[in-house]
């Protein structure tokens, strides 16, 4: 089944907005990760020691829906700006229709990473549409736990 979730971005207040949509909502998060535990990339480097405790991603169950978020990282390109700061996240049930949507919706857009394996486990990319709208496309192929 494919679900559409709200992704939220912040410059750096990720975790005390969690803690706070956390205390309004109830519940716990599933998943915390912060850009320190990130492997180092292909060229050796890792995560600036200033950048190692920000939130790379976290993800908040609210009913049927999942809160998910991240703080941005200048450091590997990512600039926030406020009222530009969320995503349609996409989590499909299949290769095939994650790729058949990130297709179809980035026609006309800019893919800013395509869709790759991720060291996370999951078959994921980004873009921002021709409507200025930015999009995750996630399909778990090792399913979290």
């Amino acid at each position: 089944m494919t679900t559409v979730n709200t992704y939220l971005t912040f410059p750096g207040q990720c975790e005390e907005a969690f803690n706070f949509y956390k205390a309004a909502f109830g519940g716990e998060f599933t998943y915390i990760g912060r850009f320190g535990e990130m492997p180092p990339g292909e060229d050796g480097s890792g995560c600036p020691p200033a950048e190692a405790d920000k939130i790379m991603h976290v993800s908040l169950p609210i009913g049927n829906s999942v809160l998910m978020g991240s703080d941005s990282s200048e450091a590997f390109g990512q600039v926030t700006v406020m009222g530009n700061n969320f995503s349609v996240s996409i989590n499909t049930d299949s290769k095939e229709n994650a790729d058949r949507l990130f297709d179809a919706l980035s026609a006309g857009g800019q893919v800013t990473m395509p869709m790759e394996k991720t060291f996370w486990g999951a078959y994921f990319g980004m873009f921002t549409d021709k409507f200025q709208i930015n999009w995750m496309v996630n399909f778990d192929e090792v399913p979290m736990k």
